[in-house]
């Protein structure tokens, strides 16, 4: 008997008492190969020795020093750390906790900046559970339901979902372009658009990555308006995608990135980039937080880079992701459960169905509790989870690569 709130559902039955490196293990030394890496929070793997380390010896020397009160060097050298890693044209940092308070973050900056009220956001898009960023996300009805109305000034435009459409990539950016021009016309004048917020590569809905024409698209249109363009970088940034950022695959450079998740390897912390001069025109006190930039968290991400640095692991994601890529196409060619294989880099979603471009949630479903009693753990996605996905963590070895699949596999035939 435990008082967690039942609203809160666990994917699994599991209760992992320790982790290490690529494994999740219970109180009854019982493992899984962990390939939802904390819905890709661990991406240097479970407690990686140079992350914990840091963390401990940080822990003996200051804890919380409140960012808004005082600054402490962790935090300034984070920032420095994360510039290398920007587009040269955001050279300036805030830090939350979690991605939706980056998100709102940075919706607070740049209708502030802007002095224009209207946001445009993506159909599809997941950019969190708090209220202004659950008024941009619909990539299911479960954030959204219940509580309307959200935030007002939030209007929709299509991704190139071209799965979804059944067209083909040209004819579904056209479309997608063609309604963006429609809603400046019918939803949300240019003079009344602050920005618009887009998922590079998209999560919750079903690991579409967006196209380089679509992308520069958006940026061509931004750059005509005086539009901002946010990057929500929190799931597929970080080398997730074997890019440091997944803007970075459409040759297209945000105004404003959010980042958080791998950001520091498991503890809460989140950050929003910018130019200085766009951040300078937020409004004084409108940042900050009780616990953002906490020492620790500062801690764990520095070493986080040191590691994603120096063991190559963006290059890293870039290789092993072809190469689960191409076991899982081979999984696809052998069951027609499989509809599409779908992503970037170690970012990859299997479309499962009953029959072409009819959803399996339940199929799904069971094939995630098969692989749970096999020892691997894979989270799913999707409007009716049908979408299988594969987060592993960055450091995740060929080995290791092969025996997931190889449990899926069996996952496959067992639900059959």
């Amino acid at each position: 008997m435990n008082h967690l709130s039942p609203l809160l559902v666990q994917s699994s039955g599991i209760c992992a008492e320790r982790g290490e490196g690529s494994y999740l293990y219970d109180s009854e030394g019982r493992r899984w190969l962990d390939f939802t890496s904390g819905i890709g929070v661990t991406a240097t793997g479970h407690c990686h020795p140079r992350v914990v380390e840091a963390a401990q010896r940080q822990v003996g020397t200051l804890v919380h020093a409140q960012y808004a009160t005082v600054t402490h060097p962790n935090m300034l050298r984070l920032t420095d750390r994360l510039y290398e890693h920007l587009p040269g044209a955001l050279d300036a940092v805030a830090f939350s906790n979690s991605g939706s308070e980056a998100i709102e973050t940075a919706l607070r900056l740049v209708r502030q900046a802007s002095g224009r009220p209207n946001i445009i956001a993506f159909t599809g898009g997941f950019h969190g559970r708090t209220l202004a960023a659950a008024s941009m996300t619909t990539s299911t009805t479960k954030v959204r339901s219940g509580w309307q109305p959200l935030m007002a000034g939030v209007c929709f435009s299509p991704f190139p979902h071209s799965y979804r459409y059944g067209w083909s990539e040209d004819d579904t950016v056209d479309f997608c372009l063609q309604e963006l021009d429609h809603l400046f016309l019918t939803q949300s004048a240019p003079a009344d658009t602050a920005a618009m917020i887009i998922e590079p590569v998209q999560g919750e809905y079903g690991y579409y990555p967006a196209t380089r024409r679509f992308m520069q698209g958006l940026r061509e249109r931004c750059d005509k308006h005086g539009i901002l363009l946010i990057a929500d970088e929190i799931q597929a940034g970080y080398g997730r995608t074997g890019r440091f950022w997944s803007h970075q695959h459409y040759d297209v450079q945000p105004d404003v990135l959010v980042t958080a998740k791998g950001l520091a390897s498991g503890y809460p912390l989140s950050a929003v980039a910018a130019g200085r001069a766009l951040m300078a025109e937020g409004w004084p006190g409108s940042q900050g937080g009780t616990y953002g930039a906490n020492a620790v968290a500062c801690a764990a991400a520095l070493a986080t880079l040191d590691v994603i640095e120096e063991e190559d692991l963006v290059a890293h994601a870039a290789g092993e992701g072809d190469y689960l890529r191409q076991r899982l196409e081979a999984l696809r060619g052998r069951y027609q459960c499989i509809d599409e294989v779908r992503g970037l880099g170690l970012m990859l979603g299997l479309e499962i169905v009953k029959a072409p471009g009819q959803a399996d949630g339940e199929r799904a479903g069971a094939l995630l509790k098969a692989c749970e009693s096999s020892g691997l753990l894979l989270l799913r996605c999707g409007t009716h989870g049908q979408v299988v996905r594969w987060l592993p963590p960055l450091t995740a070895s060929r080995r290791e690569i092969d025996r997931a699949v190889d449990l899926f596999q069996d996952a496959l035939e067992e639900t059959a």
